[in-house]
């Protein structure tokens, strides 16, 4: 068994299943696993949220890591989480191994609070766990007429520009700001090619990785994603190139230096380690640490204005005629808005091999399994 992937599946057949079932039956496991009911719900809102946006890497994909977190004491279902240091727009705070997603919601919450008094917050988290989307924090802070932004550490996946080893996160980052008719700006990326997610998609599907996304051992182009993720967690070398790609020719040290400035400002900021210092063990994720921001829009201009201006660029983004063969330009976040509308009404689109993971924590946490839409 490798990463937590069962070797019988019970099923294998793609399904859809209603996002509320979905939320419905994550909730349920991780009430199951000793989560306070309101920190269950927020979990599995933010984990089916990936989901609905057309991110199954980040998605109940991973809920299996979720459950041996919690099963293993990497998570801690009743830690109380602790604030470090706080002023009037700032704030650190000590998750004490709580699980990322209700620490992460709460801080934001702070934040934004703090933001609508003093125009502008920010805040750290340290010693937490994965917290599923970036986006899902930024995007809080639209309906108060605020840009959000969020960034999180990783353990070392990703590869530097001339390197052969792990030295930092896939390390993602996230921008979400309002405007009127237009879908808000939402973009929610890593700071490597892709994230360890992908990679784990591609695995379960039996892909070969594209060209550039990750190297080998010895430094090189490599595509089977199963050996890249197995060196990758052993350390024995090989990773994911940050954004941009190998060497310098394609701008790959832009991605690398991305991916430093987050670990700064997650860890370094917020006195947690960084780097190759944090590593998953077999059966789940590392702690983690993560940075949240809110700025008041209309601290620098009338936020109504600010919102039509940002209708008109967007609008001109969707505009600009598409490359031949394909069928419009997307602005961040508009896809994955247009994926929410069609998952709402249709159900979620479920990997075969996912499902099969779903039933089975259903079956060991005894609890009912969800539902899928009938075809």
């Amino acid at each position: 068994m490798r990463m937590g992937v069962s070797k019988t599946m019970s099923t294998l057949v793609d399904v859809h299943i209603e996002a509320t079932e979905l939320k419905r039956f994550c909730g349920d496991v991780f009430e199951s696993l000793r989560l306070e009911k309101g920190d269950a719900v927020t979990a599995a809102d933010v984990l089916v949220s990936a989901d609905l946006r057309g991110i199954p890497s980040h998605g109940v994909g991973r809920l299996w890591r979720y459950v041996n977190g919690l099963r293993g004491g990497q998570m801690i279902p009743d830690a109380c989480a602790e604030t470090v240091s706080e002023t009037d727009m700032s704030i650190v705070v000590d998750a004490k191994g709580q699980m990322g997603a209700p620490v992460s919601v709460r801080t934001m919450e702070a934040v934004i609070h703090k933001a609508s008094e003093q125009g502008t917050a920010f805040g750290c988290v340290r010693n937490s766990n994965h917290f599923g989307i970036a986006g899902y924090y930024a995007m809080m802070a639209l309906p108060h007429d605020m840009i959000g932004l969020t960034m999180t550490n990783t353990a070392a996946l990703g590869v530097p520009t001339f390197g052969r080893q792990v030295m930092f996160g896939t390390n993602p980052l996230a921008f979400a700001v309002p405007a009127d008719r237009e879908e808000a700006f939402v973009l929610d990326m890593s700071t490597t090619v892709v994230s360890r997610g992908k990679l784990e998609v591609y695995d379960r599907e039996a892909k070969e990785l594209p060209m550039g996304w990750a190297v080998d051992k010895s430094g090189q182009t490599a595509c089977d994603p199963g050996s890249i993720l197995e060196d990758m967690f052993h350390r024995i070398g090989g990773g994911i190139l940050p954004l941009g790609g190998i060497n310098e020719e394609h701008g790959g040290y832009k991605g690398y230096g991305l991916a430093v400035m987050v670990d700064i400002l997650c860890a370094v900021l917020g006195g947690a380690p960084c780097g190759p210092a944090i590593s998953d063990t077999e059966t789940t994720s590392a702690r983690v640490s993560h940075f949240f921001g809110a700025i008041r829009i209309d601290r620098f201009r009338d936020a109504a204005g600010f919102r039509s201006d940002m209708d008109a660029m967007l609008a001109q983004l969707r505009s600009c005629p598409p490359a031949e063969g394909q069928e419009q330009v997307y602005y961040a976040g508009q896809k994955e808005r247009l994926n929410e509308r069609a998952y709402l009404e249709h159900g979620i689109p479920i990997n075969g091999t996912t499902y099969s993971q779903l039933l089975e924590a259903a079956d060991e946490q005894g609890v009912t399994p969800p539902s899928i839409v009938a075809r």
